[in-house]
């Protein structure tokens, strides 16, 4: 009889890197153009200029060399990822459902898009909210973007590294059963993916996120903006 993989093997940083250069490494400077106009134009706004910022499954860093903040800090356990951040980027190569590397109450913001649907389980994902609260500063903020599973069906299961099935409630609910307040909660934000998707003008990005009703014709990812809850 077949053994199914054991999901420590298919996270498996050398697989993990695999996973990147075979999905990325065809449009990363597309990928590029298009992080600089949501960071500058949307996510900006959420992070203080002088704050330290976490990003966490930073990929190849795509946010992070963006965000403008005081201290910047990448977490993923691709190795190639120290190769595409720049000096002023702390690189954590670790897996985050374990204990930080970070000391608590002294990140500002946590920032994480497409990754929660890749930790192999829900325990993995509540120990990693675990450590988000611990090293978030009181009133910190995270921010949380990802596939809704609600309006995705099949497609969601056309990336062999996606395990865990999300929606914009599922984490709503987990984050506040451990410590958090959501303060902002999206069903729909922004389009599903850019693998194998046409390019589009950056004028015309621009344009989708001054336009909510778009996000309600085309939005597949769910976000979510929480804080701490300090009472907890």
């Amino acid at each position: 009889m077949l053994q199914p993989q054991p999901i420590d093997e298919i996270k498996d940083p050398r697989e993990l890197q695999t996973i990147y250069e075979r999905r990325f490494e065809a449009m990363l400077q597309y990928r590029m153009a298009v992080w600089q106009v949501l960071v500058a134009d949307y996510f900006q706004k959420y992070v203080p200029t002088l704050a330290t910022v976490l990003d966490l499954g930073a990929g190849y860093g795509e946010f992070i060399n963006h965000v403008r903040a005081g201290r910047k800090i990448a977490m993923d356990l691709n190795p190639k990822l120290k190769e595409r951040v720049p000096s002023d980027v702390e690189v954590l190569l670790q897996n985050c459902a374990e204990p930080w590397d970070v000391p608590d109450q002294s990140l500002d913001v946590v920032f994480t898009s497409n990754f929660f649907e890749h930790l192999p389980d829900k325990g993995a994902l509540k120990r990693t909210f675990v450590q988000i609260r611990r090293c978030l500063k009181p009133g910190g903020t995270l921010i949380a973007l990802g596939p809704n599973i609600r309006y995705l069906h099949g497609a969601y299961w056309d990336f062999w590294d996606h395990f865990l099935c999300l929606t914009d409630k599922s984490v709503a609910e987990g984050l506040e059963t451990n410590g958090f307040d959501v303060v902002e909660q999206l069903p729909r934000f922004l389009p599903y993916s850019m693998v194998g998707s046409p390019r589009v003008p950056m004028l015309a990005i621009r344009a989708y996120l001054k336009l909510p009703l778009l996000w309600w014709l085309f939005g597949r990812q769910f976000l979510i903006v929480a804080k701490p809850n300090i009472g907890r």
